[in-house]
C-alpha cells in the first residue's frame, strides 16, 4: 500500500492523546482521590481498584472478540471511536464525583462508577490498538504510527497534568470534592473531541484474513456454529502464541513500574519532600510539574525508538531502555532532600522517561508483528484478540500496581489524613516505593524481551509472504 498520509498519522495519534489523559489522571490521582478525597480507606481503595481493573482485563478479549467481529461500513475497529466518545468522557466525570451517601452507598457508587468507567475505557481503547494492525500492511511503518500515537499520548499525558492541579486549583483546590468533578469535566470534553477527530482522519486499510467467512453462509444456524469455532480456534492460537506470553509479561511489568512509580507520586511530594522541594530561588518543584516534565520526556523518548530499533532491532532496543531506566531507578533513592537532590531527582525523572518513551510504541508495534505472524502460521490475525491482550496485561499490571500503591502504604504505616504527621518507616516506604520496587518491575521486563523471538530480519520475511497470500484471497474474493 502506499505510504500514508501524514494527516492520518497525526490522526491516529489523537486516539491515544485522548486515552492517555484519562489514563495518567487514573494512575496518578485516583488512588489519592479515593483515600484523601472520597473517604475510603486504604484497605477498601486498594480492594476496589483491583477488583475494577482486573475486571476490566478480563472484558478486554471479550471486546477484541467482538471487535474482530463487528462489520460496518467504516470498518472493523474504527467505529467504536465515534460510539464510545461521549460515555467515556461522561464516565471519568461520574467517576470522580462524590455522592452525599453513607459510606457504604459511597463504596457501592465508587465500584459501579469506576467498573463502567474502565469498560466504556476498553470499548473504545481495544478497537483503537487494534486499528495499528490494519492501518498498515507495513512492520516499519506500523512503528511510524506507533511512534505517532506514543508521541501524541505522552503529549496528552503532559496536556492533563499540567492543567489538572491549575484547573481544580481555580474551582477550589484540592480539597473541594466539586473542584475534582469540574476538572474531570473539563478533560472529559477534550477526550472525546480528540476521538471525533480521530475517527474522521483515519481509514482501515488493510483487509486480514479470517479463518470463517460466515457472511457468506446464509443458514443463521450454521453461520452461528462456525462463528463460534472460529472464537475458539481463535483463543487456541492465541494460547500457543509464544510471542504473544511473553509480550504478556513484558506489559505486565512495564506498567506495573508507571502504576507503582506515578501512583506514589502525589504521596511522596505530600509526605516526603513536604515543603523541601525546593529548587533555589523560591522556586519549588510541585509534584504536576514533576509528572508534566516527565511526560516531555515519554515524548522526546518518542522521537528515537524509531530510529534506534532500525539499527538494533525492536527487542533489543526495548532491553536496553528498560534496563538503563532501571538502574537510574535505584540511583533515584540515595538523592538526598536538598536542593541538589530535587535537581538530581528532576533530571532522573527526565531520564527514566525518556528511557521508557523509547519502548512504548515499540511494544505496540511488537504486538502488531504477532498478529502478522499469527495470521502467517495459523491462517487468521486476531488482531482485536491480540491487541486487547495486550492492554488486559496492562491493566492487570495497572491494577495490581495501583492497589499495592495503598497495601504497601498501609504495611508502612501511612496515615491517609490531611496534614497527618507520617512516621519513619512510612516516609522511608515512600521512598522505596519511587525507586525500588520500579526497578524490581523494569528487571522482570528486561528478563522477558530478551527471550522474544522475532527480530526484524524475520518480520520482513513473513511480511512479504503476507502480501502474497493477501492478494491472491482479494483476487479469489473479486
Amino acid at each position: 500500500m502506499a505510504k500514508a498520509k501524514l494527516s492520518e498519522k497525526i490522526g491516529y495519534g489523537f486516539g491515544d492523546m485522548s486515552s492517555s489523559m484519562f489514563w495518567k489522571i487514573f494512575t496518578y490521582y485516583l488512588p489519592f482521590f479515593y483515600s484523601n478525597i472520597f473517604g475510603l480507606t486504604l484497605s477498601e481503595g486498594a480492594m476496589l481498584l483491583l477488583v475494577t481493573k482486573l475486571w476490566d482485563a478480563v472484558f478486554d478479549p471479550c471486546m477484541g472478540i467482538i471487535a474482530d467481529r463487528t462489520r460496518t461500513k467504516w470498518g472493523k475497529y474504527r467505529p467504536y471511536l465515534l460510539w464510545m466518545a461521549i460515555p467515556f468522557a461522561l464516565m471519568g466525570v461520574l467517576t470522580f464525583t462524590v455522592p452525599h451517601f453513607t459510606h457504604g452507598w459511597k463504596l457501592f457508587y465508587a465500584y459501579a462508577t469506576y467498573i463502567l468507567m474502565m469498560t466504556v475505557y476498553s470499548g473504545v481503547n481495544v478497537p483503537y490498538a487494534a486499528m495499528l494492525g490494519v492501518i498498515s500492511d507495513d512492520q516499519r511503518e506500523r512503528t511510524v504510527f506507533s511512534s505517532f500515537r506514543m508521541f501524541f499520548a505522552f503529549g496528552g499525558s503532559f496536556l492533563a497534568l499540567a492543567i489538572f492541579e491549575p484547573v481544580r486549583n481555580f474551582f477550589g483546590g484540592v480539597s473541594s470534592q466539586t473542584a475534582w468533578m469540574l476538572s474531570m469535566a473539563v478533560i472529559g470534553l477534550i477526550c472525546a473531541i480528540l476521538f471525533f477527530c480521530c475517527f474522521s482522519m483515519t481509514r482501515e486499510h488493510v483487509v486480514t484474513s479470517d479463518v470463517v467467512k460466515s457472511d457468506d453462509i446464509s443458514d443463521a444456524s450454521s453461520r452461528k456454529q462456525l462463528e463460534h469455532a472460529s472464537i475458539w480456534h481463535d483463543i487456541r492460537s492465541l494460547v500457543s502464541n509464544v510471542p504473544w506470553w511473553i509480550l504478556l509479561v513484558v506489559s505486565i511489568a512495564a506498567v506495573f513500574f508507571s502504576s507503582i512509580r506515578g501512583g506514589t507520586a502525589a504521596y511522596y511530594f505530600q509526605d516526603y519532600l513536604g515543603n523541601k522541594a525546593q529548587l533555589g530561588h523560591g522556586v519549588v518543584l510541585s509534584c504536576g510539574a514533576f509528572l508534566a516534565i516527565g511526560e516531555v520526556a515519554n515524548m522526546f523518548g518518542v522521537i528515537f525508538a524509531v530510529p534506534v530499533s532500525n539499527r538494533l532491532g525492536k527487542s533489543h532496543t526495548y532491553l536496553y531502555a528498560m534496563l538503563i531506566a532501571g538502574i537510574l531507578s535505584v540511583v533515584f533513592y540515595y538523592l538526598p532532600v536538598t536542593v541538589g537532590g530535587v535537581w538530581g531527582m528532576l533530571i532522573l525523572q527526565v531520564l527514566i522517561n525518556a528511557c521508557c518513551g523509547i519502548t512504548y510504541p515499540l511494544l505496540w508495534s511488537m504486538f502488531a508483528d504477532i498478529g502478522d505472524w499469527s495470521e502467517w502460521k495459523h491462517g487468521n490475525s486476531s488482531i482485536g484478540l491480540i491487541f486487547s491482550s495486550s492492554s488486559m496485561a496492562q491493566k492487570i499490571g495497572g491494577a495490581v500496581g495501583s492497589a499495592l500503591v495503598l497495601w504497601l502504604l498501609s504495611a508502612f504505616g501511612y496515615k491517609a489524613v490531611q496534614g497527618a504527621i507520617q512516621t519513619a518507616g512510612a516516609v522511608h516506604g515512600l521512598n522505596l516505593m519511587m525507586s525500588w520496587f520500579p526497578a524490581i518491575a523494569c528487571l522482570i521486563a528486561v528478563v522477558a524481551v530478551a527471550f522474544y523471538p522475532l527480530t526484524n530480519s524475520q518480520m520482513k520475511k513473513i511480511s512479504d509472504e503476507l502480501k502474497t497470500r493477501r492478494a491472491a484471497n482479494k483476487h479469489l474474493r473479486s
